[in-house]
């Protein structure tokens, strides 16, 4: 386990993906161990202490608007299983195995940081169920992210104690007992506080956010790729992209991508046969990408840096501060609200769907005779006896409509819980779930138009493209065969889109004119 993640030090979105998606071992180190049980310490005196001690959340009192109601001593590991047991109430579809290895990891994370109250046991079990690849089962729906995803997180705490339902791997659920077995673990009993520490926090919109926001970066690229190919295909202008232009308006992620379409457009023979063809300017979606796609590139590097801060933060409550003379403060706030995920989220699907936006735009530029000069209508092999890419343009933009309806911000929205204590929520967890679908979404978009572009670079033939889009062509056409006559398109984008998962379309490009960002 030499290349394990450290917990309760600094965790990047990268380690995350690699334990989420690739199956990186974690381990709790011996400072983390530390920590943890300085922190237990506390609890464990107030645990252990007469009835009539002062009332501390989660330790000796109800929950919510119950948080008046003393519980007795002899009632706490009681008072901790009660509470998962009624908080698992999820539903809807069963997150994948991705997401919920990275909820592991975060929650496991937020323990590790050490003010929590909770044992070294219950983390060390933690961890033993993530590195053996016991993943709960946590239904998607359930969480308002006010007191973070109480819901969902109550369905990981379910499968801890045994109860519930968890998967081995990817293999089918089962009985989350026998789950553990299968792997020589044993259920774990909830002490004072634990059963609270484990179902406070974001770590749902967190794991998810995160994990569609690499995927979003990651299309960024893509986007650039499938842009160039385009404009080629068009028989588009690159001096659009002049670095001086960018210079004097220097966005950040407007300057990248103009530097990578001047990367992917070099040395381009198309380009050159059109050199004096007295057109003056090209469509928005072609000349205007510096400008769109890098809008987007900087919402989501600021949406980068709210997840980073949020992996490596303590967001369960109440918190354990001690002052290092053998005593303890104990806090309660709202750490785990979940609106700065909220809001970032939010902003995200809404930059992200713009990337589809402009690419459907230039697929109509592809398909469409009126603006496509030189290529077939709708890039038909025959016009009339066959329909090309037509219906492939309307798949584009029904894409486009529908993120247009998974862009209105559920973060605007707020439904009182709990009696009215709750009385503002986040509904992160919503902005987290459609995001993952504008991922999607963009992704097809995209791949629709590679493949259209791609049929417009075989259309300007003989004629060579620029070095990085030949290169990007020839990925694609590895892949998947000219459109010599009407076939059923469906197979053709998933094969693209596994590329824009894989990365093979953006590595093929690079291994020409190198890195592009």
């Amino acid at each position: 386990m030499s290349d394990a993640i450290a917990l309760g030090g600094p965790l990047t979105l990268e380690d995350l993906e690699t334990v989420a998606r690739r199956g990186r071992t974690v381990v709790l180190p011996p400072d983390a161990r530390e920590r943890v049980a300085a922190s237990r310490s506390a609890i464990e005196a107030i645990a252990a202490g007469r009835d009539d001690a002062p009332l501390v959340y989660g330790v000796n009192t109800g929950f919510g608007a119950l948080s008046e109601q003393r519980i007795a001593a002899a009632d706490v590991r009681q008072l901790q299983k009660n509470l998962v047991r009624s908080h698992s109430t999820g539903v809807g579809p069963d997150l994948g195995a991705a997401e919920v290895r990275g909820i592991m990891l975060l929650r496991a994370q937020v323990l590790a940081i050490g003010v929590s109250g909770v044992r070294v046991a219950l983390v060390d079990a933690l961890v033993a169920m993530l590195n053996a690849g016991v993943h709960p089962r946590i239904p998607a729906q359930g969480s308002v992210g006010a007191s973070g995803d109480l819901a969902p997180l109550a369905h990981l705490a379910l499968a801890m104690i045994g109860e519930g339902e968890a998967q081995v791997g990817e293999g089918p659920f089962m009985p989350s007992a026998d789950a553990l077995a299968r792997k020589g673990l044993a259920p774990i009993v909830l002490e004072a506080k634990e059963g609270l520490a484990l179902i406070n926090g974001t770590q749902l919109m967190a794991s998810l956010g995160t994990l569609a926001l690499l995927d979003a970066e990651r299309l960024c690229v893509a986007a650039d790729v499938a842009g160039a190919m385009s404009l080629e295909a068009l028989k588009g202008s690159a001096r659009p992209f002049d670095a001086r232009l960018h210079a004097a308006r220097p966005h950040p992620g407007q300057v990248l991508v103009a530097a990578n379409l001047r990367a992917l457009l070099t040395e381009s023979e198309i380009m050159e046969s059109h050199r004096h063809c007295g057109r003056v300017q090209d469509a928005y979606s072609l000349r205007c990408m510096p400008q769109v796609h890098g809008a987007t590139r900087d919402a989501l590097a600021w949406v980068r840096t709210v997840l980073e801060r949020e992996v490596n933060a303590v967001t369960d409550n109440p918190s354990v501060f001690l002052d290092g003379a053998g005593g303890a403060d104990i806090v309660s706030g709202g750490n785990f609200h979940g609106q700065p995920l909220a809001i970032a989220l939010d902003l995200a699907a809404i930059a992200l769907a713009e990337i589809a936006n402009i690419s459907e735009r230039r697929v109509e530029q592809l398909v469409n005779p009126a603006l496509s000069t030189g290529l077939t209508p709708f890039l038909a092999p025959a016009g009339g006896l066959h329909s090309g890419f037509m219906v492939a343009q309307v798949a584009s933009a029904s894409l486009v409509s529908e993120n247009k309806v998974l862009c209105h911000p559920a973060s605007v929205d707020s439904i009182p819980s709990s009696a009215g204590r709750e009385d503002h929520v986040s509904m992160g967890s919503v902005s987290a779930r459609k995001l993952q679908q504008v991922v999607t979404n963009v992704r097809h978009a995209l791949a629709i138009e590679i493949l259209t572009a791609a049929a417009g670079l075989d259309q300007r033939a003989p004629l060579v493209p620029a070095r990085g889009v030949a290169a990007a062509h020839a990925a694609v056409r590895a892949r998947v065969a000219p459109l010599t006559e009407d076939r059923p398109l469906y197979k053709d984008i998933a094969n693209v889109a596994e590329m824009l998962i894989t990365g093979a379309l953006v590595d093929a490009a690079e291994a020409r004119v190198g890195k592009i960002g």
